[in-house]
């Protein structure tokens, strides 16, 4: 959302964040598409244009199901994509890295992707599920999410690599830490500015983009409140968010 707001400073944006049923990463594909849909059905309620799946694992389980569902009332996009198109154009002939939760890792959403392009890209994948809940619970540039980084990043399955794809919206936010690891051997693929170039290409494309000489409204929802989250929120957002309660299980 941060560079989303940053690249399309006219829109409006509405987050929502399914903090009941974190992380995502170790559900099942059934229970995410169930979350999905209801998320879906609220945004639709406020009348989103497009609905951007802001989350690798939600992404991998439930695009395809979504983009059905929601049909015409609203465009559909995924994270995945656009840093596949990435990949494409810059890593032919070249073994790359993907680091993310246990379900995107585990659904081989990005490996079957990759080798469709039938570019000679040789995909290493490693599940990382520790590093989500610590960015969560406030580890970022700590010492000890740094040991656990370097713990999972040492892994022989990701020996040779020339560039590494962060698959969790959450790793943008541990960056300098990933980086510090390869001190520059490997180059990091942040899917945040990616994607948010991929959604004003889209806008552009459906003649969608708001062209009012106004700053967008930006609205936090989330389906179980807690202050930690809200803390969290303004880590990433890098200003000052309220969060609004909307349980849609109750």
């Amino acid at each position: 959302m941060r560079a989303v707001r940053e690249l399309l400073p006219n829109e409006d944006i509405i987050y929502f964040g399914d903090t009941a049923h974190l992380p995502y990463g170790d559900k099942s594909t059934e229970a995410i598409q169930s979350y999905s849909i209801k998320i879906a059905n609220f945004l639709l309620s406020q009348e989103c244009k497009v609905i951007l799946i802001a989350c690798n694992s939600a992404s991998a389980a439930a695009f395809k199901l979504l983009k059905e569902y929601v049909g015409s009332k609203a465009g559909v996009l995924n994270v995945i994509d656009p840093m596949v198109s990435l990949v494409a154009e810059k890593y032919a002939g070249k073994a790359i890295g993907l680091i993310g939760t246990k379900q995107t890792v585990h659904s081989n959403v990005y490996a079957k992707k990759i080798n469709d392009l039938g570019l000679g890209i040789t995909l290493k994948s490693l599940a990382t599920p520790l590093l989500a809940p610590m960015i969560e619970e406030g580890y970022a540039g700590k010492s000890i999410l740094q040991n656990v980084v370097d713990d999972y990043l040492a892994d022989e399955r990701l020996a040779g690599i020339e560039a590494l794809i962060l698959g969790c919206t959450h790793y943008p936010l541990i960056k300098k830490q990933i980086a510090s690891f390869y001190q520059g051997r490997v180059e990091i693929l942040d899917s945040s500015e990616v994607v948010a170039k991929s959604l004003r290409g889209f806008l552009e494309m459906q003649n969608l983009l708001n062209k009012q000489e106004k700053t967008g409204k930006s609205s936090f929802f989330v389906s179980d409140y807690t202050q930690s989250f809200e803390s969290a929120t303004q880590l990433f957002f890098g200003e000052a968010v309220q969060l609004q309660h909307y349980p849609l299980w109750e």
